[in-house]
């Protein structure tokens, strides 16, 4: 153990993805301490451009990384402003994010309440700009902290830096520019529950509960997500494989006259909207596929599952072929959520 970190050769990924893919990367690097990342980056990783790996939840492995890969490895949360409602939390890159959730809930606090049980950890939310049941990480972070491999720097960069986007950030834009330290989010004593996300209201009124408050509604969602997702630790999985694509409001409108169950949402402006994924997914037949160990989950057509011993390559192979029936029959493209390592989507 060097100060701060830890170098580990010919590392074994496999219980550092969620999917489960058997893959080893040439150095593994465990920082304990991101003050140790200057030097870090002076000595042992100079040059280098890692893969940043935080709870492996929002990637797939199709080979065997081919460059160092870097973890996050702290795990500190902080109460950094207390002032009345408003309080500053402040969570390490390492923290797992619905250990995360649920402690703020524990201490009084709301704001993530919709965002509970999303694998993953705290440096991750910020990058993939995680969202759930109509609310989205970016509305409650007040800083994130991120290392710049180019100045050798930690900086702190404003919601407005991240430059956030569906699904999306600068940091994922340019993952050799920015390392993520740390997240301060701004957090309230006083709930506002947003409850208009489809299935939300009828699982509280299920819970014979009428007015909620957040941790009520963190329950509601945990509920949720376990009927319709499948557990990374039973089956291997990345969650949502594909975002909901977002397309001109002729083309939505087009499609729902000819398909009037297709679920249609606000897009990312007045002239677009955004449809549901797994509705086009399942229209093409793929829930509950299954293609030697490779598949699609029988509870949720976004959810490409591995049955044992898939390889990266083989789910990304499944993936590329889902996309290709939805966009011959629906002429709509789409885009998967996770990372590709070692592959190309298109």
């Amino acid at each position: 153990m060097t100060a701060g970190y830890r170098l580990l050769a010919d590392a074994d990924l496999t219980r550092r993805n969620t999917f489960g893919v058997a893959v080893r990367a040439p150095l593994l690097v465990e920082v304990q301490d991101t003050a140790a990342l200057p030097s870090l980056f002076a000595n042992e990783l100079a040059g280098t451009a890692p893969l940043v790996l935080g709870g492996g939840s929002n990637l797939l492995f199709a080979g065997d990384p081919d460059i160092p890969v870097l973890s996050i490895d702290a795990r500190e949360i902080d109460i950094l402003a207390d002032e009345g409602d408003h309080t500053i939390v402040r969570a390490d890159a390492g923290v797992e994010w619905h250990r995360f959730v649920m402690e703020t809930l524990s201490r009084g606090l709301c704001g993530l309440e919709n965002l509970a049980l999303i694998p993953g950890t705290v440096g991750a939310a910020p990058i993939q700009n995680i969202g759930a049941y109509g609310v989205e990480v970016e509305t409650r972070i007040h800083c994130v902290e991120a290392f710049e491999r180019a100045s050798g720097a930690l900086q702190r960069l404003s919601p407005q830096d991240c430059a956030f986007a569906y699904r999306d950030s600068a940091f994922k834009r340019d993952p050799a520019r920015w390392i993520v330290t740390a997240v301060e989010f701004n957090l309230t004593r006083e709930a506002a529950p947003a409850l208009d996300y489809a299935g939300l209201r009828d699982e509280l009124a299920a819970m014979d509960i009428a007015a909620p408050n957040a941790s009520q509604v963190a329950e509601a969602v945990i509920r949720i997500r376990r009927r319709k997702l499948p557990d990374p630790a039973v089956i291997g999985n990345a969650g949502s494989f594909f975002k909901n694509p977002i397309v001109p409001v002729a083309l939505a409108e087009a499609l729902q006259a000819e398909h009037p169950s297709l679920p249609m949402f606000p897009g990312s402006g007045a002239d677009t909207r955004k449809l549901s994924a797994a509705w086009l997914i399942d229209r093409c037949g793929w829930k509950g596929a299954r293609e030697g160990d490779a598949g699609v989950s029988e509870k949720h057509a976004l959810v490409l599952v591995n049955h044992g011993h898939a390889t990266g390559a083989q789910l990304l192979d499944l993936a590329r072929r889902i996309a290709a029936s939805v966009r011959e029959r629906f002429g709509v493209s789409l885009e998967p959520e996770p990372r590709i390592v070692q592959g190309i989507w298109d």
